[in-house]
């Protein structure tokens, strides 16, 4: 029999293992809020169950035999019924797993249940990690896994415990010996006398060396794509675009632009190049149509959008700018399946492999399907367009004026209402747009729109019949960005000038900690684009922009000053960056990269190091070279005295201390236990209590001079003899 220090007893052990299942199922039960799955109810239901069985362990037992033996039924009913009325395979298989780890929470479970628990746990970690790359879920990642090594342990230890006893059902409608004396408290205080600090040492390390070995071993080996996230996100619900879709309604932009959560974070190679105001073009609107704008059937063509494509990157034949600084991309899920970009690129490239279309002539890459989690891609060789985004296809067809098939001429005016065209004719002759060209137009519409009307994101449009737009720009209410641009293109069409909506985000803010823009759903903004013919390019245009020169327009350094953001949320949102650059985003030129910066540093600090070991020993070389006099042997013998001083204390007070521990050790009562430890195996009793002396807390000790009085009396069969073996009674 081992008589080391004192155990946890078999009741215990149960109540361990019991607290340790219920927090690995309300870990796995949480990470169902990384999921757009519709089940938050659920979830919240489920996490609650647990949470009341896991703080009275008697009450599972009050659950009727005959609704055990009808729960496996009615979940498996549940299932089949959630899958054909919803027709969605993976929430349905989430909300199956939800009800499973629900049943086991509130029953008393066997060894095989709680195995059943980390596989059903371990099924919900797998899920959540292919559908997010939350910073928070890689810390919840790790406290699931230091749970489940725990509860494997406990279970072994216990079956090894209960010598292979222990049912392999568990039994219901009774109520266990450990949970009837459930003491949550009397456990707490139990594991701190059990607990070894070098036993606990040993576990931190060995869990921070297999975490900082994965770390290793992520920066090590090769970098590969599972392909389309293990087919997971196929089977995804895709969220419902707000705003950045095929159309838009007068409203849509200024709803997002109430939201300050972030919309995407983007990377640049080089911030010399740094536009002070970058316009992310997403979605281009042309067809107007009962008070809203959307992309037209004939832009969707293969001819003009693309066609569909599924690679990881893409060259497309009408180029950017050789040079240019290169771009990462961090786009959040539920912005849009439309990617934000500054104008035409050289190469693009995904995180692993898409399926999209890009259109040159419309400037958009849009994907099959809005990801369901952050989407990284990386742009190379991309500048603003200026002074517009050319287009060959559209000057072709505007010089024939071709309306029959391909581009439309993007002049329809859908104005059934009869007094509106009369009213929009008048508009126009105010603005005076005879004999101007297209940049001339803008300039001169923009001060009218400005002059008549302010800016407000709660825009009051006049009643009455016809066309709404028409009537907001006959008033003098305010507006926002979308009825500013919807006017413009209205009063455009009208001059005969063709001309759309485009919709994304203008601006953002430089984080001065981790030196990226962040753009947030409060920078959504709607322009329009004119075109011109003389240019052979459609010219951006928004009017709700000051006049500012191109030549005058800051870049670079005085750009980033103007959009420097150091708040607190700035630093939240760099850690966020850290992880979307050097975990999530970690492919093969980051794992070169990492490996030339930790060179790099080594280097840099050996060179430190060595500089600093050379400067400090010329100076002290340089010091006793110094002419020496008296008051300077003066100086130095007053400070060797006051080390010698200082060294005599310490070595006093260190004697003193080794001789304060010693007696601490040297404990009357703890070293006479010791030593009837290590001559008594027996009986089982009287060595709990002499354990206790030994180990425990002098206010748990029972009387020593009784103890030690049954140790004496002991019979001779518990007295152990050299080599370890019982003295014999025969």
């Amino acid at each position: 029999m081992d008589t080391g220090r004192p155990r946890l007893s078999l009741e215990e052990l149960h109540l361990l293992r019991w607290l340790l299942g219920g927090v690995l199922m309300l870990l796995s039960i949480a990470t169902v809020f990384y999921m757009d799955v519709g089940s938050e109810v659920m979830t919240v239901l489920a996490m609650a169950g647990v949470l009341v069985a896991l703080a009275r362990p008697a009450l599972p037992a009050r659950i009727p035999v005959w609704a055990h033996r009808l729960a496996f039924p009615a979940i498996l009913m549940f299932f089949l019924g959630d899958l054909w009325h919803e027709g969605q395979l993976l929430p349905a298989v989430v909300r199956l797993d939800i009800l499973l780890l629900l049943y086991r929470g509130v029953s008393h479970r066997a060894r095989r249940d709680d195995l059943q628990i980390v596989v059903l746990g371990l099924f919900l970690i797998v899920v959540a990690g292919v559908l997010t790359v939350s910073l928070l879920f890689a810390a919840q990642i790790l406290v699931f896994t230091a749970c489940a090594l725990g509860l494997l342990m406990v279970v072994t230890i216990t079956a090894s415990a209960e010598g292979g006893q222990a049912p392999k059902l568990a039994v219901r409608g009774v109520v266990p010996g450990w949970a009837a004396h459930a003491d949550w408290g009397h456990l707490a205080r139990r594991l701190r006398q059990v607990a070894e600090w070098r036993l606990v040492a040993s576990a931190l390390a060995l869990f921070v060396g297999v975490v900082a070995l994965s770390g290793l071993l992520f920066l090590a080996i090769p970098r590969f794509q599972l392909e389309n996230s293990l087919f997971l996100e196929r089977f995804v619900p895709r969220k419902a675009m707000t705003g950045f879709s095929d159309s838009i309604k007068f409203g849509d932009i200024s709803e997002i632009i109430e939201d300050n959560g972030v919309a995407f974070d983007v990377d640049l190679s080089d911030p010399a190049q740094a536009p002070a105001t970058p316009y992310w073009r997403m979605v281009v609107l042309d067809e107007y149509r009962n008070g809203g704008f959307k992309l037209s059937s004939p832009m969707r063509s293969p001819d003009i959008m693309g066609k569909e494509r599924t690679a990881s990157y893409y060259i497309p034949t009408l180029r950017g700018v050789p040079g240019a600084p290169t771009w990462t991309f961090y786009l959040e899920s539920g912005v849009s399946r439309y990617l934000p970009l500054l104008g035409r690129f050289v190469v693009l490239r995904f995180r692993d492999a898409q399926n999209f279309r890009y259109s040159p002539y419309l400037g958009l890459m849009a994907l099959r399907d809005e990801p369901a989690t952050m989407t990284a891609y990386r742009v190379e060789g991309m500048a603003p367009d200026t002074p517009g985004l050319a287009d060959s296809l559209f000057a072709a067809r505007w010089r024939n004026r071709e309306v029959r098939r391909g581009v439309p001429l993007q002049l329809e005016l859908d104005l059934p209402f009869a007094p509106d065209k009369a009213t929009l004719a008048g508009l126009t002759a105010d603005i005076g747009a005879r004999g101007l060209d297209a940049a001339a137009f803008a300039q001169k519409a923009n001060a009218w729109l400005q002059r008549l009307h302010g800016y407000s994101l709660s825009p009051r449009i006049p009643p009455g019949p016809g066309d709404p737009l028409v009537r907001w720009m006959a008033s003098r209410e305010p507006g926002h960005c979308e009825l500013f641009a919807g006017a413009f293109v209205l009063a455009a069409r009208s001059a005969g000038f063709p001309a759309r909506v485009v919709t994304g985000f203008k601006g953002g803010t430089w984080n001065a900690y981790s030196g990226n823009y962040t753009v947030r759903n409060s920078d959504a903004h709607a322009w329009a684009e004119i075109w011109d013919a003389r240019r052979g390019a459609w010219l951006r245009d928004d009017p709700l922009a000051p006049v500012v020169s191109e030549a005058l327009e800051k870049k670079g350094d005085a750009a980033l000053a103007a959009l420097m953001d150091r708040s607190w949320s700035a630093r939240l949102n760099s850690i966020r960056v850290f992880w979307y650059r050097r975990i999530v985003n970690f492919d093969q030129q980051s794992q070169v990269d990492t490996i030339r910066a930790v060179k790099a540093a080594t280097d840099s600090s050996g060179k430190w190091l060595r500089a600093a070991v050379a400067g400090a020993a010329s100076r002290v070389k340089a010091w006793f070279a110094g002419p020496w006099n008296l008051e300077r042997a003066g100086r130095v013998a007053a400070v060797a005295a006051a080390a010698g001083a200082l060294l005599w204390a310490l070595l006093t007070g260190r004697i003193r201390l080794a001789a304060l521990v010693a007696s601490r050790k040297a404990d009357p009562v703890r070293r006479e236990a010791g030593h009837w430890l290590r001559r008594l195996e027996g009986p089982p009793p009287l060595i709990a209590d002499l354990q206790r002396l030994r180990f425990g807390h002098s206010g748990t000790w029972p009387r020593p001079a009784d103890v030690f009085r049954r140790a004496r009396r002991a019979p001779p069969s518990s007295r152990r003899v050299p080599g370890g073996a019982s003295r014999s009674t025969s």
